[in-house]
C-alpha cells in the first residue's frame, strides 16, 4: 500500500482484524524471520571464511603428446603425376604399406632404362680407368728402362773420356821423349859440324847427324800432333756425355710428360664415374619413389589429392595420415597476464567438449566430470592468437581420460593455484587484481635446501 497522500489510512485501518494482517504482523512470525536473518549472516561469514582455490582458465583443443604421433600430412620429394591409389580414405595402414603410386613429368627421366644405361656407362669408364692404370704402368717401366740405358750409356762415355785422358798422359811422355830427342840429335849435330870443321869428321857423318836431327825434329813434330788428338778425344768424350745426358734427359722428360697426361686422364675418369655413381643412387632412389609408403601405423583421414593423371609439385601434399598409437595431450591457450602463474608440472582439470560435466572453479575436488592433468610444457613465446600455448598431460593419479576422445576436439582447462579465502577471492575480482603469484612447493624445497 503507498503512501503517496498525507492521509495515513494504517492509522485509520486496523490490519489486524484481517487475516492476512495477523500472518503478517505477528510477533511469532517477527521472531523466526529474525532468526532466519541470524542463521543466513552466520553461514554467509562461514562461507566468505572456506578456502577457495585460485584458478587460471584457458581454451584449446586436444591433441599428442609426442610430435611423431600427431596427424601428418605425406607429401612426394619429386614431382609426379597420379598413377593408382591403392588405399581409401578411411583404411588402416601399417609402416610401408604403400599408398599410391606416380609417375615421371620431367622429360629427362622419361627413359625406363635411365638406370641401365646409366651403369653402361659407368661400367665403360670402368675400363677405361683400368687402360689408364695399364699405361701408366707400361710408361712407368719404360722410363726405367731408359734411366738404366741412360746409365750404362754414361759408364761408357766415362771410359772412353779415361781412355782418352790415359792417352793424352802417354802422349805426353811421347813428347818429352822426342823433345828430349831433339836435344841430343841438336847436340851432336853441333859437335859433328865442329869436327868437321877441324879435319876430325867426314861430310858423310855431317850429313848422317843432320838426317837424324831432321828426323828428331819430324817425331817431335808427330807427337805434338798426336798429343792435340788426344786432347780432342777428350773434347769429344766430354762433349758425347752432355750429349747422352741431354738425349736421354728429353726421351725421360718426354714419357714423363706423357705419363702426367695419362694420370690426368686417369683422374678424369675417376671424377666422371663418381658422378656417374652419383647420377645411379639418384636414378635408383628415384624410381623408389614412383610408390609413396606410409612412414608409420595409422588412419587415411583424406586424399588431398585426387584423381588419376592429376600432377602435383615436390613437397606438396597428397594425403593425410592419422597415427594410431599415440599419447593424447591437451594445447591450451592463456592470457600473457596469466602466464608468470604457471609451472612445469603443475595440476590442471580439463574438461573435453561433448563430455557432461559439473565445474566448481574453485573447488575442483567437487567438479564431477572433470579429468586430472600437469603442465609439461610453456611456450616462451607469444602465440598469434595473442596468448601463450600450454602443453598438458594426463596426470597418472587422476582417473584415465577417455578413450573415445578423438584428436582436434574442444577442451577448457584450470590451472590450480593458490588456496585462498572466498572472502579475498570476491574482494580480489572485485579489484580486478591478478591471482596471487608464487612458486610451487618443488621450487621453494629446492631453495630452503640452498
Amino acid at each position: 500500500m503507498l503512501n503517496i497522500t498525507n492521509n495515513s489510512l494504517y492509522e485509520k485501518v486496523d490490519l489486524l482484524q484481517y487475516a492476512s494482517g495477523k500472518k503478517v504482523f505477528s510477533e511469532r512470525n517477527q521472531k523466526y524471520f529474525n532468526r532466519f536473518l541470524i542463521v543466513f549472516v552466520v553461514i554467509l561469514v562461514i562461507i566468505l571464511f572456506l578456502p577457495w582455490t585460485q584458478t587460471v582458465a584457458g581454451k584449446g583443443y586436444v591433441t599428442t603428446l609426442q610430435p611423431e604421433h600427431r596427424p601428418q600430412t605425406i607429401q612426394s620429394p619429386i614431382p609426379g603425376r597420379i598413377e593408382k591409389w591403392y588405399i581409401s580414405e578411411g583404411d588402416y595402414v601399417e609402416k610401408g604399406d604403400t599408398i599410391l603410386h606416380i609417375s615421371e613429368i620431367k622429360s629427362e627421366y622419361f627413359d625406363p632404362k635411365l638406370v641401365d644405361r646409366t651403369g653402361d656407362q659407368i661400367r665403360v669408364k670402368e675400363n677405361s680407368r683400368k687402360s689408364y692404370e695399364n699405361k701408366i704402368g707400361f710408361l712407368g717401366n719404360q722410363i726405367g728402362a731408359i734411366q738404366q740405358e741412360k746409365r750404362l750409356k754414361i759408364n761408357q762415355a766415362q771410359n772412353k773420356l779415361q781412355q782418352s785422358k790415359l792417352k793424352f798422359k802417354s802422349d805426353s811422355i811421347d813428347l818429352e821423349a822426342a823433345r828430349t830427342n831433339l836435344e841430343i840429335a841438336n847436340s851432336q849435330f853441333d859437335r859433328a859440324k865442329t869436327l868437321h870443321e877441324e879435319g876430325l869428321k867426314s861430310t858423310t857423318d855431317l850429313e848422317n847427324s843432320r838426317l837424324k836431327l831432321q828426323e828428331a825434329q819430324a817425331k817431335k813434330i808427330a807427337q805434338e800432333n798426336k798429343l792435340l788428338a788426344s786432347r780432342n778425344e777428350i773434347i769429344n768424350a766430354e762433349i758425347e756425355l752432355n750429349r747422352i745426358d741431354a738425349e736421354y734427359g728429353e726421351k725421360i722428360s718426354k714419357i714423363q710428360s706423357d705419363r702426367s697426361s695419362a694420370e690426368s686422364s686417369l683422374y678424369q675418369t675417376q671424377a666422371d664415374i663418381s658422378k656417374l655413381e652419383t647420377s645411379f643412387s639418384n636414378y635408383e632412389t628415384r624410381q623408389g619413389l614412383y610408390y609413396i609408403r606410409a612412414p608409420q601405423s595409422g588412419y587415411i583421414n583424406k586424399a588431398i589429392k585426387a584423381g588419376i593423371g592429376e600432377s602435383f609439385k615436390e613437397g606438396e601434399a597428397l594425403v593425410s595420415i592419422m597415427p594410431s598409437d599415440y599419447d593424447l595431450a591437451v594445447e591450451t591457450y592463456v592470457e600473457p597476464i596469466d602466464m608468470p602463474l604457471l609451472h612445469v608440472g603443475e595440476s590442471v582439470r580439463v574438461q573435453f567438449d561433448g563430455w557432461p560435466a559439473i565445474v566448481f572453479s574453485g573447488w575442483p575436488n567437487s567438479s564431477y566430470g572433470t579429468y586430472g592433468a600437469r603442465i609439461v610444457a610453456i611456450e616462451n613465446f607469444i602465440s598469434s592468437n595473442g596468448k601463450y600455448r600450454v602443453l598438458l598431460a594426463p596426470d597418472e593419479k587422476e582417473y584415465e581420460w577417455p578413450k573415445e576422445i578423438k584428436i582436434g576436439s574442444g577442451a577448457s582447462t584450470l590451472a590450480l593455484l593458490e588456496d585462498v579465502p572466498i572472502w579475498y577471492e570476491l574482494w580480489r575480482q572485485l579489484n580486478g587484481f591478478p591471482p596471487n603469484y608464487y612458486s610451487p612447493e618443488s621450487e621453494n624445497n629446492k631453495t630452503d635446501k640452498k
